[in-house]
């Protein structure tokens, strides 16, 4: 594991007119590491992902990517720095095969014809780089995909391009229990291979499962950044629907100030 972020959000804020959605928030994702992001609905990880991915530009606040502050005003900024979101709908078009999805928008030619040749030894490198042995053949329409299939081509897809940070947004939320395993292990793997993964999900037992650390947001508000062994389940429900649990979290009404960070996380 890696003591230096590769990606670090510092006093973040964004607003929506009178409504403050997020405040000065820290973030921090390290190579080789799997962050689970967790809040309840409404606690600001969409906008937050938003703003990582481009989508939303930032009111105040830095962002340093690889040690140097970055200005990302677009996804195709985040796409150059090596950022990839798959979100909930995956975004996969269903009359299309798999070669097609993965290079949608970013096909390889030559003069003026697809190179498909090229398109489809890439995707299969990545697939197989992935370790990934649930696809039949690299030409299947997406729509004859299961949902576990699909989560695999929509997260193939974002590593194809040298990624460095993969934000994936619930991809075990519509997911039977074997193609949750087989999705989770993909995400270990990506972090193995040294990629920076961020993990939002609902479901604890696959935070816990696969996350290094969990990261809470509480109505807008880092509230808690620690490492999954040094937190437990209770603990992380406390800090999703209060704000605080124990000496984690936002400071109680009386003035005692409270860590954001577990017994020897990193500071």
């Amino acid at each position: 594991m890696s003591a230096t972020p590769l990606l670090q959000l510092r006093g973040i804020n964004k607003n929506f007119g009178p409504v403050q959605v997020l405040r000065n928030v820290d973030f921090a994702v390290y190579p080789g590491e799997v962050t689970a992001l967790v809040g309840d609905n409404g606690a600001g990880k969409s906008t937050l992902v938003k703003c990582i991915s481009g989508i939303h530009p930032i009111d105040s606040g830095e962002v340093v990517f690889d040690g140097r502050r970055v200005h990302i005003h677009s996804p195709r900024d985040a796409s150059a720095h090596g950022i990839e979101v798959v979100y909930q709908d995956l975004a996969l078009c269903d009359n299309l095969d798999i070669v097609q999805n993965m290079f949608l928008g970013r096909e390889v030619r030559s003069g003026l014809v697809l190179n498909e040749t090229t398109m489809e030894q890439m995707a299969a490198d990545t697939l197989a780089g992935l370790s990934v042995r649930t696809v039949k053949s690299l030409r299947q329409l997406v729509a004859s995909l299961s949902g576990g299939q699909r989560q695999t081509v929509a997260i193939a897809k974002a590593v194809l391009w040298n990624s460095k940070v993969v934000i994936l947004d619930e991809p075990t939320a519509a997911l039977g229990v074997a193609q949750t395993a087989q999705v989770l292990e993909l995400v270990r793997r990506l972090a193995d291979n040294g990629l920076a993964v961020v993990l939002i999900s609902h479901n604890m037992n696959d935070v816990f499962a696969v996350s290094d650390r969990i990261a809470a947001l509480y109505l807008g508000q880092m509230v808690a950044q620690v490492r999954s062994t040094e937190i437990t389940h209770p603990q992380i429900v406390e800090l999703i629907t209060a704000g605080r649990s124990g000496h984690l979290g936002l400071p109680a009404d009386n003035g005692t100030e409270y860590t954001t960070t577990g017994p020897g996380a990193d500071r």
